[in-house]
């Protein structure tokens, strides 16, 4: 039994994109009591807080799980490698910063497969409550519009970015001279077009949830975090969830909660916890020795990712980001109030275009434009100077699976991708689809004053034959995982709409596992809006 002081109303683990919302909302009541647990340590790494410093923390172990995929079958049988973040603000501490939400048809599917609640009416609300968006302070009376659909006092700042690469402006006029609309608000009444990204910024620097709503909430009394805590599995007493086993500090503690356990570690991390404390397909956990406590076989299940297709190209001319030198950023970043090219996002400009394979309204195809060379994550220095166009089918059809590897919470779980598996073959059409506009924008006339010679793929005339070689060979993840602990009506769901474990009371997940399908980009605001929302939820029990 837990001594007094480890007694809590919520326990909260994982201080992600999801669990620093969670941690603010809910402590904001002072007769509640908090303990949010984080594995990494705390986000003082001045590499996290400067935009472009997301570039060298490729290298930085101490705060990313460095996860691998098990050997791809459609992709070569390559390992992909997987960053997540294993910090204060998990993934929101280490991404490109991106600003998006999806469209409406995201979530109205959503509400039609059983997420109840969770249609783009409902959803809106708490898109617009955590945001605090630039232009809505400078211009709401002269854009009535914007603001209807964006936040303005919010704790998750939002902005135009301060800097911007000249190679960022090419790709939006190439874009524009390829066909699509020029499109100033992806999160607007319009996603499809080319422009530049808004970012989670706030003056310059990173705005990650750990900034936008852990910072706030750290000198309140009645919130205590604990990093290099690591879960070892979720107590449960006759069928309740009561409280959470952990490493702290190379000892076992436990902290009991008096009213809920909610688990926010992620897509890989929570179906995996689930499992080590008895909830999960009762023959896996049987395998591998573990007490079947819920037999719930969907545990783990259908995995979704956006896979990515790069197109590299040489520039002719040293505009790029490939040898701006560290002294450069530094000096214009904190020599002139957090300006430069250090406060470049690096995927300054992007776009959503819908493809003559699309399946209904919605783009199906999602652009990263990077003004650098970005080979291999950016973990490969290519020499010379160049630029990058990622792209990614916004709506596979293919789904993986997380899957245990032992009974060690500090070992890795199975993550079984299967990227291009579905029986059409429909998710492979599509980035061939993706890999052929990419040579078709990099082909206008926009990038005549750069053009150097292709990198990948090495020649601009490849067949659809030798396109799909190159994708077998070249493709990664654009880090989006989902859906491992999937959110529906039905009995096999792992939670319901209020995001409650099936089988278990007092236990939910909320993060982006919970998600039933990819929505029409970037994944981080949205597990926010899920996490604004599940603090309504939670506090209304």
């Amino acid at each position: 039994m837990p001594d007094p002081a480890a007694i809590y109303d919520y326990i909260i683990i994982g201080a992600g994109s999801a669990g620093c919302v969670l941690a603010n909302r809910l402590s904001e009541d002072p007769s509640v009591k908090v303990l949010l647990l984080e594995a990494g340590p705390r986000d003082w790494h001045p590499f996290i807080h400067m935009p472009a410093g997301l570039a060298k923390l490729v290298g930085q172990k101490g705060v990313n799980w460095n996860y691998d995929t098990a050997p791809e079958p459609q992709l070569n049988h390559r390992m992909l490698w997987w960053p997540r973040g294993k910090v204060l603000g998990g993934s929101s501490s280490i991404n490109a910063m991106c600003y998006i939400r999806g469209v409406a048809e995201d979530y109205d599917g959503w509400a039609a497969q059983g997420a109840t609640g969770w249609d783009w009416a409902s959803v809106l609300p708490y898109f617009r409550r955590s945001e605090s968006n630039s232009r809505v302070l400078r211009h709401a009376q002269d854009e009535r519009e914007f603001a209807a659909l964006h936040g303005g006092d919010g704790p998750l700042s939002v902005s135009d970015l301060r800097y911007t690469n000249p190679l960022s402006h090419a790709f939006i006029q190439a874009g524009q001279q390829a066909g699509f609309a020029h499109n100033p608000d992806f999160n607007g009444p319009q996603q499809q077009g080319v422009g530049l990204y808004q970012v989670t910024q706030r003056d310059g620097a990173r705005c990650s949830s750990a900034a936008a709503y852990l910072k706030p909430a750290r000198s309140r009394t009645n919130l205590s975090v604990h990093t290099g805590a690591l879960a070892q599995r979720i107590v449960l007493e006759d069928g309740r969830a009561v409280g959470v086993a952990y490493a702290r500090d190379g000892k076992t503690m436990r902290a009991r909660a008096e009213r809920e356990v909610l688990l926010s570690g992620g897509t890989i991390n929570s179906p995996q916890l689930l499992m080590l404390s008895g909830i999960g397909p009762a023959a896996e956990l049987r395998g591998h020795g573990i007490d079947v406590a819920v037999d719930a076989p969907d545990v783990g299940q259908n995995l979704q990712d956006h896979l990515d297709i790069c197109t590299l190209q040489h520039s002719t001319r040293r505009v790029s980001y490939d040898r701006v030198s560290d002294a450069t950023i530094a000096f214009h970043y904190y020599l002139r109030g957090r300006r430069g090219p250090g406060s470049s996002n690096i995927a300054e400009a992007g776009g959503f275009v819908r493809s003559r394979h699309a399946a209904d309204a919605r783009a199906d195809i999602q652009f990263h434009f990077v003004p650098a060379m970005l080979d291999d994550h950016g973990r490969r220095r290519l020499q010379g100077d160049g630029y990058t166009l990622h792209a990614c089918f916004l709506h596979p059809r293919s789904r993986g699976r997380i899957r245990l590897t032992g009974t060690d919470p500090a070992g890795k779980a199975r993550i079984e991708a299967n990227y291009l598996s579905d029986a059409e073959g429909h998710d492979l059409k599509m980035m061939v689809e993706c890999a052929r506009l990419s040579r078709d924008i990099f082909a206008q006339r926009a990038f005549d004053p750069y053009r150097g010679a292709p990198i990948f793929p090495a020649r601009s005339d490849l067949s659809d034959a030798e396109l799909i070689e190159f994708i077998r060979a070249k493709a990664e993840t654009v880090y989006h995982p989902i859906g491992t602990c999937r959110m529906g009506s039905d009995g096999a769901s792992v939670v319901d709409p209020q995001l409650r474990v099936r089988g278990v009371d007092g236990l939910r997940v909320v993060d982006a596992s919970v998600m039933p399908t990819l929505i029409s980009g970037n994944t981080n605001a949205p597990t926010i809006m899920i996490a604004e929302r599940a603090a309504d939820l939670i506090r209304a029990a």
